[in-house]
């Protein structure tokens, strides 16, 4: 990546992370409940930020990075549904504005349909697509996991991992063990964005 590029991504990160410490940092005494079942006195509410129409151009700027970086190609991105929907939406976007085959959208649910097609997996991927599952959060590393396994059982060959905010409480290490071949990585660390709040 030339100096012009590093410098455009740098300035887009700073601009994304300045937005999640804003809308989706959220610190109580009481503590907050999170997936893993765990409390906190700190919580991600991602969502506040991959909804946010002015943070999508910059998620799917990003997260795009990682994949062309990690030379992965895949044919599609998505994760288990709620956290993983908006980054996959903004990925696909954004992989129309550059070089190479876009990368379409797809939906982990949590629980197979029961009715229509009964699929576990939306988006229309057929049987051996390479993928990327991402997630707004990694914790546990619990939610990508789980994604993971149900794209595989879909047929689907999974490529790549991603998350958005990694709250360094061993998720992308057991994230890593699951995928021990391929690169997961995270745009941000729970460090990083504390280092902006002062």
């Amino acid at each position: 990546m030339d100096r012009v590029s590093l410098l455009f991504m740098r300035n887009l990160r700073e601009q994304l992370a300045k937005i999640l410490v804003e809308r989706s940092y959220l610190e109580s005494e009481e503590g907050f409940v999170l997936a893993s079942g765990k409390r906190s006195r700190f919580y991600f509410d991602c969502r506040a930020t991959t909804l946010y129409a002015e943070a999508t151009r910059l998620i799917g700027s990003l997260v795009l990075d990682e994949i062309r970086r990690a030379g992965t190609e895949p044919d599609g991105i998505g994760g288990l549904t709620m956290g993983a929907d908006p980054i996959a939406v903004a990925v696909a976007r954004a992989s129309l504005d550059g070089v190479g085959t876009p990368i379409n959208a797809f939906v982990v649910r949590k629980e197979r349909k029961t009715h229509g097609t009964g699929n576990s997996i939306e988006g229309g991927l057929p049987q051996g697509s390479r993928v990327v599952i991402v997630d707004d959060v990694a914790t546990s590393g619990g939610s990508v996991i789980d994604a993971i396994d149900r794209a595989e059982e879909e047929g689907m060959q999974v490529v790549q991992a991603i998350v958005l905010v990694d709250r360094e409480e061993s998720g992308m290490a057991r994230i890593q063990e699951r995928l021990p071949d391929r690169p997961v990585s995270a745009v941000f660390t729970k460090s990083e964005l504390d280092a902006l709040r002062g």
